[in-house]
């Protein structure tokens, strides 16, 4: 078989100047722990999303798990206490609620949006239900009109995963700001790259404070940073001394540093351009696939939504996706499965065989899968992508 020279991976990164600058601004700072770095990415991140505050931490998995356990402290809930999660996303949104102590408890997928359904949902809540986890999957915001109306019927919290999906806005409202926290990540291949990174939002004070102090091992809130005992003094600085080193909840060290704030930080002042280039790529794949419809489900944006396409999902509407995609990543075209989660050997063992009873889930975890449309693709790229796809359904 002949090698193949031509790569076009699912996610790519390139440190450009900005970083550069920030991250030798770090350097000479001898700052790594958070400072002002990482304030000023959260602060314009937040703003970003209309939210009062993000939390910056390891990662969108951690972001997860900080306001799953956040909410529950805060509400008193109880082991075993259930919450809402579609039946295919990335295994880290159903995963917290286990490590949480709480049960995840599926709902199946909008066949045309691959996010939660939200016509389906309260027939999944029960007595113990406390909380939903909509996501906003590949970039595309669930709808979270029927969700937030349910969410406040029901008195349930809502925590918005995020991850995938930043800058987008659901009826001019950005993603991040409906439910009580939201979370997002900057791992590699994500709109906002930090190398590990994610962020926890909202517009609660009170939440705010629970998801640093966890964040930082449970640590009393009075000193998270080594900031918070600086300018005091007297009977304020003897209180910081008598607190700091007490630790009020079972917490974590999910902490990132000054280096993944200052790449954050860098590409959220361009992120302009981030969008304009990703929703470019993903046009352009639609525009040239458009003709082969009757066998591709090709990415759908319904009224009212931004779709910012972190990535590109493909749908065949019958078959298997298993020819495709080893024929196009025989090519150099890297792909991904569409986020199956209920069919995943550990959830077969924790939970049996789920499909049955989740018939759009389990079409697309046969059916579906992604490509890139990321920033450091070229236009022949995208174009050497549409031209693999029909040269396989031409065979």
């Amino acid at each position: 078989m002949t090698a193949v020279n031509r790569q076009v991976p699912v996610g790519d990164f390139v440190i450009g100047p900005r970083e550069r600058k920030y991250l030798a601004q770090v350097i000479s700072s001898s700052r790594i722990s958070y400072g002002p770095f990482s304030r000023r990415f959260e602060a314009a991140f937040a703003k970003a999303h209309g939210c009062r505050a993000a939390v910056f931490c390891n990662s969108g998995t951690s972001a997860l798990h900080l306001a799953l356990a956040a909410l529950k402290e805060r509400y008193g809930w109880r082991d075993g206490d259930e919450v809402l999660v579609p039946a295919v996303t990335f295994v880290a949104t159903a995963n917290v609620v286990l490590h949480n102590g709480m049960k995840p408890v599926f709902v199946d997928i909008d066949p045309a949006t691959y996010n939660i359904d939200p016509a389906l949902i309260e027939r999944k809540i029960t007595k113990r239900t406390r909380a939903i986890i909509p996501v906003h999957l590949l970039g595309l915001p669930a709808d979270m009109g029927p969700i937030m109306s349910i969410a406040k019927r029901r008195n349930l919290r809502v925590i918005e995963d995020s991850c995938e999906t930043v800058f987008a806005r659901y009826k001019g409202r950005p993603v991040g700001s409906f439910g009580d926290i939201a979370c997002f990540s900057t791992y590699i291949a994500h709109y906002i790259i930090t190398g590990i990174g994610g962020l926890a939002t909202t517009n609660d004070p009170d939440l705010a404070v629970r998801l640093r102090s966890l964040m930082n091992h449970g640590r009393d809130s009075i000193y998270l940073t080594i900031d918070d005992a600086r300018g005091k003094k007297g009977s304020a600085l003897n209180e910081v001394i008598s607190r700091r080193f007490n630790f009020v909840s079972l917490g974590h060290s999910f902490r990132a540093t000054e280096f993944e704030s200052a790449l954050g930080l860098a590409q959220i002042e361009r992120k302009a351009s981030l969008l304009k280039t990703r929703i470019g790529l993903a046009k352009r794949l639609t525009k040239g696939l458009a003709d082969l419809e009757d066998l591709l489900q090709l990415p759908s944006v319904p009224r009212g939504r931004d779709h910012v396409f972190m990535l590109y999902p493909i749908v065949l509407r019958e078959g298997d996706k298993k020819g495709l995609v080893n024929f196009l990543e025989r090519h150099g075209i890297e792909t991904r499965d569409l986020m199956p989660l209920i069919n995943q050997p550990i959830y077969r063992k924790l939970f049996g065989d789920l499909e049955p009873s989740y018939p759009v889930a389990r079409w697309l975890n046969r059916c579906a899968f992604y490509v890139g449309c990321h920033p450091y693709l070229a236009s022949r790229d995208v174009d050497y992508v549409v031209e693999k796809i029909h040269e396989y359904f031409k065979r």
